[in-house]
């Protein structure tokens, strides 16, 4: 009769040869279906705030000197009937709106994709020289051929912001990986000193040039048409294409220059064409609604606050949150002092600057 020791009926006997099987871990599970059940809430969210642009699109098109009810809105945009409504909602307001749409999400976009590229949490757009370019380019244009129509502005503009970025990008080939990005944001700092004085120059010895380069800079959406619209899309929709490949290797980019190329990722060439996208997005949005800021520097601290620092999902938020926020802000600036309305510009300086300073005293609070 063979022995069985003592406690054996508990603990179970092992046939000899067998292998025992660790159990597994209690809630062993639980990893992935975390990882699932996150992923589903950032879908909804993102699906939600998709629809949040859709609600503030119809509500965008209502509001204005002359109000316009939801219903009435839904109705003229399916079926043009000639009206004055028709008139307000389709030639009017749905071409700014859908610019405010095209700007917001360009500038958020721009804004993760510069702090990712320099590792900066205070860099955006507007420091790679691109707003400095553009303000120049405009003034050029007034003060020597005389353009005055927002159609002329924009490829004057475009073209000095994207020659203003070339010149940045220039100014820091020679950098070392672990000074790339200080150098950068001193190259774009200087240039747009350098170009902000030449501007005040110009203006300064041209009132007339003054005159109409004033509402061109404080960042506005009214009255440019579907002119400066058609003109910034193609390149927003490229440097938007550009900016979502990039995600995963911005992912890896994070991890520092050594570390990225550990991984196998091609620094120099991962960090030109994120360079490039930002180009296009805030070279196009600067050219069509002048400079616009605080856009691309608060929006991605918001999402990163929200959302942690996955780069493939900010960038993926940054586009619906980039349009709430400028349509938000173009909103209250038709309702805050009727009958005339505030630039956007201006609004948006109101919202980002009380965010970004809370922003940075939470941010000292949870680093003490």
């Amino acid at each position: 009769m063979d022995h069985i020791p003592e406690g054996g009926e508990r603990t179970g006997a092992v046939p000899a040869g067998a292998v025992r099987t660790a159990p597994a871990p209690e809630g062993g599970a639980r990893p992935a279906r975390s990882g699932g059940a996150r992923r589903g809430r950032r879908l909804v969210a993102l699906v939600v705030c998709l629809g949040l642009v859709v609600l503030l699109l119809l509500v965008s098109l209502g509001v204005g000197a002359r109000g316009v009810p939801l219903e009435t809105v839904w109705r003229v945009l399916l079926h043009d009937d000639g009206g004055p409504d028709a008139i307000i909602v389709r030639q009017l307001r749905l071409p700014r709106t859908a610019l405010a749409v095209t700007v917001g999400a360009a500038l958020a976009l721009a804004g993760v994709v510069m702090q990712a590229i320099t590792r900066n949490p205070l860099a955006e757009p507007g420091i790679v020289g691109v707003n400095a370019g553009a303000s120049f380019a405009v003034v050029i244009a007034i003060a020597a051929f005389q353009v005055t129509s927002v159609s002329g502005y924009v490829w004057f503009a475009f073209a000095g912001a994207v020659l203003a970025a070339l010149l940045v990008h220039a100014l820091t080939t020679g950098a070392t990986r672990s000074n790339h990005h200080t150098r950068l944001v001193l190259a774009g700092a200087a240039l747009s000193a350098s170009l902000g004085a030449c501007t005040g120059i110009l203006t300064m010895f041209d009132s007339s040039a003054f005159d109409s380069y004033r509402f061109w800079v404080v960042g506005s959406l009214e009255n440019r048409g579907t002119e400066a619209l058609t003109a910034a899309v193609p390149f927003v929709l490229a440097g938007t294409v550009v900016a979502l490949v990039l995600g995963p290797s911005l992912n890896a980019l994070a991890l520092g220059d050594e570390a990225g190329a550990a991984l196998g990722l091609r620094v120099p060439w991962v960090r030109a064409a994120g360079f490039v996208s930002v180009m296009l997005l805030c070279g196009a949005a600067t050219a069509a609604a002048g400079p616009i800021g605080f856009v691309g520097l608060v929006v991605p601290h918001v999402l990163r606050l929200l959302l942690g620092p996955d780069l493939r999902w900010l960038l993926a938020f940054a586009l619906p949150g980039g349009a709430i926020l400028l349509l938000v802000s173009d909103i209250a600036g038709r309702v805050i002092a009727p009958p005339g309305e505030m630039e956007v510009g201006i609004v948006t300086a109101f919202i980002g600057a009380p965010v970004l300073l809370w922003l940075v005293v939470r941010r000292r609070e949870v680093g003490a």
